[in-house]
Order: C-alpha cells, then structure tokens, then sequence
C-alpha cells in the first residue's frame, strides 16, 4: 500500500481528511488516485477537494474505479470496485498544432467567400478561380466578428484558468457561409465570477467588433445585386439604425442597390450576439444569469422557450408574417427547449457577484436587446 499521509504529487491525504477518509494512493501515468470513502455530500466535498488539487495542478473528480487483479489460479480478472478521487494534469495551454481548428477554420473560409459572391453579386467559374477572393471584405467580416467573440472567452478561460479550445468555425454553404463558432471548455469553472466574466467577455468583444464592421461597411460602395438566396431584405436591429444615424450613412438605396456586404457581417455579429444572450442552459445569455442569479437562473431559463413560441405564434396570427421567418423563432424555441434541460454551466463555489458586475451583466443584456430584430429577414 502506498504512503497515504505522503503522496507522490498533488495535495497530502491528511488535507482531505474532512470529507474523504483515504484508504491509499497511487500514481498512474501521471494520474493520481485517492482510495477511500467520501465522508460528506458531493458538493461539500467538491468545493473542499477541488481547489486543492487545482493549487497542485490537478483537475480532480469523484469516481468508482475498476481496480481488479488477476486470479492467480484461473488468470481471469476479477472486479473490484472502488471509490477514488481522481486528478490528472491540470493545463491550460494549447498541445501540439490544433489541426482540427485550422482545418475547420479554412472550410469556414471557403464557405463564407463563396456566400460573399452571391451577396456582391459576382460570378465565379473554374476559368477564374482566383475570382472567389474578390469577395474577401465580406468573409473577412464575418469572420472577424465571430472569432473575436469566441476569442473573447477563450482569453478570460485563460485568465481564470480554465482549460478551453481554440475557436472552431462552423463552416456551411448557406446564406453566411457558417453557422458560428464555439469553443470547448474542458476544466470545471471556479466560481460566480469566473463564470461571469467568460460568458460576458465573448458578447462584449463581438459587439465592438460588430459596431466597427458596420461602421466601415456603411461608408464603403453599395452594390447592385438581387435577392439573395431567395431573401429579398434584411431588416436592420436598433443597434445598426443608431450606427447609421452617428455616421449620416444610409441603410436604403434606391434603383436594385444594397448596402455593401460588409455591413452584413456586422449584421451576422448583432444576430448572433442576441440569440447568445438569450438567457438559458449553456449560452452567453445562461452564463450570466447563472452568475448572476445562481440557482434561480432554472426559472428565468424555463420562460425562455415559452417567450420565443410567443413570440412566433404573435408574428403569425397578430401581424401575419410570413411562415418561414416565423419558422426561426419556433425552431429556436425547441432548441431552447433542449438548453434548459440540460442544464447551465455550474461553478464550484457560489459566492454571488459583486455589484460592479452585476450591473455590467445588465448593460450586456440591454446591448443584446438593441441587437433584436423580430422579423430578422424577408424572404422573396
């Protein structure tokens, strides 16, 4: 048996003695094991072990172990399982080249250039196949905006050290190009605080990049283009109306023009920041009302589903919208739906939020709002 006051690495078993009473340690390839049995409930003995191991370098949890040895007459194994905490090495760096991130991101690339011809109207055949870049402004958009969102919480899971993933792009050869990005968070979020500032550093970080965006857009070259993938119109948030009213620059133009495919990509920015904000399971928007308001963010996200099938059913018998922009607010209500079940992201400690931030959760919310359009799009 190995030294159970003295292990090889990570905390000494004495230091958990409050809640877990250790029958032996071990270390495997760079794992350790705590045997033994919890002597208090899964949270208390969570909140206690966890920044212990963390201070170690140690990302630790609660399970049952298969800890069976071989027959020695039969040679068969035979099972033997045990409770154990286990803590494997705890990193917030990137290893090795992120193959899958570069791979997805070039799709994304691809995907939103061709989406950029069809929005400044150009054509593109394989006799010319270096045409496909004269729609860079509007990928570049698009792309920008998104990936300074996703790298807005990749840089506070850095700070609060939790273990996150590179953006991945979402490449999809649709009306966009993409469908977004994500990032993956691996390690267990700290506290109230943590939580706040991660989920509120992507939203704040895509809307000044998607103000600055539209800014530029409005002040280039409108282009002459038709419907575009059979949408005859976008119809423009708050947020970008007050843009183009500080800048004296139209959102309308007359005679078959548009407005230059750069203030799409600001337009993508502001839609995808309000449906993040949405305040339910593991979106921006769940985030910082679990921070905010900890547990009672279950009630705030079981009304979200509701208010978007309102919403939805309110367009179609109230103004009579059409079906297919109705259809989005109805399938973002079962995704919602989906969310709440799941569940928001629950940190270790709950100690509620200083006042400071409080308040910056709710101007992130009121920005969120300025970025909602009802009936986002007019199809032809």
């Amino acid at each position: 048996m190995a030294d159970v006051d003295e292990p090889a690495a990570g905390p000494p078993a004495e230091r958990l003695r409050p809640v877990f009473r250790v029958s032996e340690t071990r270390r495997e390839n760079g794992t350790l094991l705590y045997f033994g049995e919890p002597t208090a409930p899964p949270e208390a003995l969570e909140r206690h072990v966890w920044p212990l191991f963390r201070d170690a370098g140690y990302e630790v949890r609660l399970a049952t172990v298969d800890d069976g040895e071989d027959d020695p007459i039969t040679g068969v194994a035979v099972a033997d399982h045990r409770t154990a905490l286990v803590a494997e090495p705890h990193s917030v760096g990137i290893d090795g080249v992120p193959w899958f991130n570069l791979l997805f991101a070039l799709l994304t690339v691809c995907t939103t250039l061709f989406a950029g011809l069809e929005w400044y109207g150009y054509e593109w055949g394989l006799a010319d196949p270096a045409s496909l870049f004269r729609a860079w402004p509007f990928a570049a958009a698009v792309l920008g905006v998104l990936g300074v969102h996703e790298l807005g919480h990749y840089a506070m899971s850095r700070y609060h050290r939790v273990d996150a993933s590179l953006p991945y792009f979402i490449p999809i050869p649709t009306v966009f190009g993409t469908m977004g990005a994500v990032i993956k968070m691996d390690g267990r979020i700290p506290d109230r605080r943590a939580l706040f500032d991660i989920g509120v550093a992507g939203p704040l970080a895509g809307l000044v990049a998607a103000v600055v965006v539209t800014a530029v857009g409005l002040r280039l070259e409108p282009v002459t283009t038709g419907p575009i993938f059979q949408i005859a119109s976008l119809n423009y948030p708050p947020l970008i109306q007050l843009i183009a009213a500080a800048t004296g620059q139209p959102l309308r133009y007359a005679g078959g023009l548009r407005v230059n495919p750069v203030v799409v990509g600001g337009w993508v920015g502001m839609f995808v920041t309000f449906l993040n904000l949405l305040p339910v399971g593991q979106l921006d928007g769940g985030h910082l009302v679990r921070a905010m308001l900890g547990e009672r963010q279950e009630t705030v996200a079981a009304l979200v589903p509701a208010g978007l099938f309102a919403l939805g059913a309110y367009l179609l018998f109230v103004r009579g919208e059409a079906v297919e922009s109705i259809l989005l607010w109805f399938f973002w209500g079962f995704i919602a739906v989906g969310l709440a079940y799941a569940g928001p992201a629950r940190p270790v400690h709950e100690d509620p939020l200083d006042r400071k931030r409080v308040a910056v959760g709710a101007l992130t919310f009121v920005l969120g709002l300025l970025c909602f359009t009802p009936v986002p799009f007019q199809l032809v």
